[in-house]
């Protein structure tokens, strides 16, 4: 037993590098560290997945909302150019597929529940509750999703 560990431990050099996969499970040639996108850009995604409950309480906020989505594109494609790899792989990822549809789920079923109890969130401040803790959980789980990714990855 203890030749066969010899054995393997001369045929597989130590200083190899890991081998790595992507999101999809895929290898890739990673050269040096991906940089993490950070957590200052998912506010974005928060403002957007909060978009629905500020409509309802603010309704003349609409243009508001279409210039943060113009501002998330702009932002993506320019000053966070050299990060847009780690975006499409953790896009791709299983991980971040299970966040969006769970916080459509949350939505749906946080406002068809309270509907069906007869507390239904018809207020400017109860829409601004439903927001704040969407644009929380979005932020909080986008970031816990890329850290897990790149954890996965050996990057972390």
């Amino acid at each position: 037993m203890g030749n066969r560990a010899a054995a393997f431990a001369t045929a597989v050099p130590a200083t190899a590098p890991p081998a790595r996969a992507d999101a999809t499970g895929s290898p890739v040639a990673l050269h040096g560290d991906v940089p993490r996108l950070p957590v200052w850009f998912f506010g974005f995604e928060a403002v957007l997945a909060a978009s629905f409950d500020i409509i309802k309480a603010f309704p003349q906020a609409w243009p508001a909302l279409v210039l943060v989505g113009l501002v998330n594109i702009t932002v993506s494609l320019t000053v966070l150019r050299g990060r847009l790899r780690l975006a499409k792989a953790l896009w791709r990822g299983k991980g971040t597929r299970k966040v969006a549809i769970g916080l459509v789920a949350v939505r749906i079923g946080s406002h068809l529940l309270l509907g069906a109890v007869g507390l239904g969130v018809t207020s400017t401040l109860g829409h601004v509750g439903f927001a704040l803790v969407m644009a929380a959980l979005t932020v909080g789980l986008l970031a816990w999703t890329q850290r897990t990714a790149l954890r996965a990855l050996g990057l972390a």
